[in-house]
């Protein structure tokens, strides 16, 4: 029974020690393994929580910031034109209309205006008119374009995003000629809050405001001011335009001296020419035709370098220089 006893405590013991060994080698080879994963797990994590954390309020809140698009066109652009912007960037829009002297199932809104550059300013009044009796309630921004603009609409958005639509506000490529507080590039587009949308509906009930002019973006600047709606800064942090009446190239080549175009002579703030000129976060490019409408869709949402780190930070706080041209 000694012997018997003797061996069951030996044999148990060696059982143990066995035992013993196979966890902590279990623990040695597979414990990094778990910790490993685990700070993995952890660490990324933890970046996913600060990536959320670190947004700053205004990209938060640019989300939520719907803006009804207008587009400008006629019958004989539908195909050549506007058809190419639908199936672009106005399918980022909240909602589109497309602005025409006809109904069509393009669809196309009927506007009773004659085409013609001469009708541009009428369209655009009609325009107004119609979103602001059907549609005032389904937007918090108005954008009109013509069909013949590339917009991003999530710049857009964001550069929205620190004002308020319930004040008179508007927005695009500050010109400065003609009217004293300036006017917006009818080409580059332009942005009416809630507030200015009613403003301007009222100036013309009122007739505080008229058809005075046939040039459609100096004409609606005059009511706007006559009306008391504020134009509102629309470049980034750093001074850089976001709006621009022309393609890319008129501004990102550097030129030799030169008489300077008109649309940079026009501008309300000093002219940049050569890289520094436009925003990374550009809202507009105009004159942008069908084919280039896609080229510019194609580097806007999927050209990325790999390996690249963004230099620029919109939200990183700098001393904006407010000063305008010289005269």
């Amino acid at each position: 029974m000694r012997h018997t006893s003797k061996l069951i405590f030996i044999t148990g013991l060696m059982v143990g020690f066995l035992s013993l060994n196979v966890l902590l080698n279990f623990s040695s080879d597979h414990l990094k393994y778990f910790v490993r994963d685990v700070k993995h797990e952890v660490k990324h994590g933890l970046q996913h929580v600060d990536t959320g954390e670190n947004k700053s309020s205004a990209a938060n809140s640019s989300h939520s910031i719907r803006i009804l698009c207008w587009i400008m066109t006629g019958p004989k652009y539908l195909e050549s034109r506007t058809k190419h912007i639908r199936e672009t960037w106005a399918k980022r829009c909240n909602k589109v209309l497309y602005m025409s002297s006809i109904k069509t199932d393009f669809p196309t809104v009927e506007l009773n205006v004659s085409e013609g550059r001469e009708n541009l300013y009428w369209k655009t009044i009609r325009a107004f008119q119609y979103i602001h009796q059907h549609h005032l309630d389904e937007a918090d921004w108005f954008l009109k374009a013509d069909d013949d603009t590339f917009v991003v609409i999530e710049n857009l958005r964001y550069i929205l995003s620190k004002y308020d639509t319930e004040k008179p506000l508007y927005l695009g490529r500050r010109f400065t000629p003609f009217i004293s507080q300036g006017y917006m590039s009818g080409g580059a587009g332009y942005v009416l809050s809630k507030e200015a949308l009613r403003r301007y509906i009222r100036g013309f009930s009122s007739g505080e405001c008229t058809h005075f002019s046939t040039i459609e973006d100096m004409a609606l600047g005059k009511c706007m001011e006559t009306m008391k709606v504020q134009p509102a800064d629309s470049r980034d942090t750093i001074g850089r335009q976001t709006f621009h009446p022309y393609p890319p190239d008129h501004y990102l080549v550097r030129q030799p001296p030169r008489q300077r175009p008109w649309y940079l002579i026009y501008d309300h703030y000093t002219p940049i020419e050569g890289p520094g000129c436009c925003s990374d976060f550009v809202v507009s490019f105009h004159y942008i035709y069908s084919v280039q409408l896609y080229v510019l869709e194609y580097l806007t949402y999927h050209l990325r370098p790999y390996g690249y780190k963004y230099r620029f930070n919109p939200d990183e706080k700098t001393e904006l220089n407010t000063t305008t041209k010289s005269t």
